[in-house]
């Protein structure tokens, strides 16, 4: 099979060097990614809104199948362009059509299907600029801290827990009146803020049947002992040992199936990904969001340790028997560690060479935001590599991969040290 990955990051680079080991696999591209994947594949240099020219390519390449990484082409409907096309329309892609990207695209979306469906989800409200001063009004009856988000895409940064009255009232302010987000905070979602440990659980369907993937838990806070700003991610560990059986049978029962069969009863084609974000609440399970493609940095912890063939599933969902496939997990425990360049997640300097990258031997590095000039690796973003560990406890997994972290330098270089520290 010729596959096409669509997206840049670490997310990729491991979609990448899994689906490398696919004997399956005939030629592998991705779109545009990174100075890392093109050790497993031929790099594309297209942008990933660029359906046209991804459709071009995809026809010239005898392309077999389009696994998309982001959520950005999804939610602009990448996969209805493809369904549009008779020329196209035969490809699989993997990823939702428009509807079910809204599960992501639309906050206030997803909490109405979560409602509708009987799915545990923090209680909420929406309001647009027009409902401003019922905002307001309704933040007055709420309860501290209350948690505010933007309904649309803000690149991880539209949630903003607010801990007094004042300050909740401004920032709404700020959203909805002054567009703090541009048209991701046209509308905000009010909601109530939970108290537990979050983990992140990841499912992929073909629409009807559906498969768990291993859980994970990421780390969004800049600093150590999860202080300072929010990032995309500081990195994950995988399984969760909080998450036991009996925990992740309630997720199954009360949210996984709910959510599926919702898509089902409201007529949302759903062939992909599911990350559900949750908070677990003295043992039950809330979904926090929605997501319809995998996470980042969770999937450099997950696919490490799917030992079958993940192409085998990818066919499952595109050919809709995913209920016949099946995949085996490693018993070890993963641990990623991100690298990030020196001021991120504000602003940051590009372009640093980086080094020692090839000294690492018992960790796999999976890149992010790099690119190659010259022959020389740089960063090329906030979020510049991910170190991914994987041993027989989360001791070993956790002490390899800051250890490898720590061997890879460039200037500016800052990794947390105690990612995972907390569960052991």
């Amino acid at each position: 099979m010729n596959i096409l990955i669509i997206g840049s990051g670490g997310r990729e680079s491991a979609f990448a060097w899994k689906i490398a080991q696919s004997p399956q696999l005939t030629q592998l591209y991705i779109a545009p990614g990174n100075a890392g994947t093109g050790r497993y594949g031929q790099n594309v240099p297209l942008k990933v809104t660029d359906f046209d020219g991804i459709a071009d390519f995809v026809l010239q390449h005898s392309i077999d199948m389009v696994l998309v990484g982001p959520e950005e082409p999804l939610v602009k409907g990448i996969h209805d362009y493809f369904l549009d096309r008779t020329d196209l329309r035969h490809i699989p892609v993997i990823g939702p059509q428009r509807a079910g990207a809204q599960l992501e695209g639309s906050k206030d979306f997803a909490k109405q299907f979560m409602v509708r469906h009987g799915v545990p989800t923090a209680a909420s409200r929406s309001f647009d600029k027009a409902t401003l001063a019922d905002g307001l009004a309704y933040l007055e009856t709420q309860k501290l801290p209350i948690v505010l988000k933007a309904d649309g895409l803000a690149a991880g940064k539209g949630v903003l827990i607010c801990t007094t009255l004042d300050e909740a009232k401004k920032e709404l302010q700020a959203m909805l009146a002054d567009a703090k987000f541009g048209e991701a905070s046209s509308k905000v979602v009010i909601e109530e803020y939970l108290t537990g440990i979050e983990l992140s659980v990841f499912v992929l369907t073909d629409g009807d049947s559906y498969k768990i993937l291993p859980a994970a838990k990421d780390y969004k806070r800049i600093g150590e002992g999860d202080t300072g700003l929010n990032t995309g991610g500081m990195g994950s560990v995988s399984p969760v040992p909080f998450a036991d059986n009996e925990f992740l049978d309630k997720v199954e029962e009360r949210i996984i199936v709910p959510t599926i069969n919702g898509l089902k009863k409201d007529g949302i084609p759903y062939k992909g990904f599911i990350f559900i974000g949750l908070m677990n609440v003295g043992g039950d399970p809330y979904v926090i969001e929605y997501n319809v493609r995998m996470g980042d940095p969770e999937t450099e912890s997950v696919l490490p340790r799917i030992d079958s063939d993940l192409l085998d599933l990818l066919q499952g969902v595109a050919k809709g028997d995913l209920f016949e496939r099946s995949f085996t997990l490693s018993p070890k425990t993963a641990a990623t560690v991100v690298l990030v360049s020196g001021g991120y997640p504000g602003n940051f300097e590009s372009g640093k060479a980086i080094s020692n990258v090839e000294n690492v031997k018992d960790s796999i590095v999976f890149h992010a935001g790099t690119k190659e000039e010259n022959g020389v690796v740089q960063t090329a973003g906030g979020r510049v590599l991910a170190v991914t560990a994987l041993e027989d406890t989360l001791f070993d997994a956790l002490q390899q991969a800051t250890a490898d972290a720590g061997r890879i330098y460039f200037e500016g270089k800052y990794f947390r040290k105690d990612i995972g520290f907390d569960l052991l």
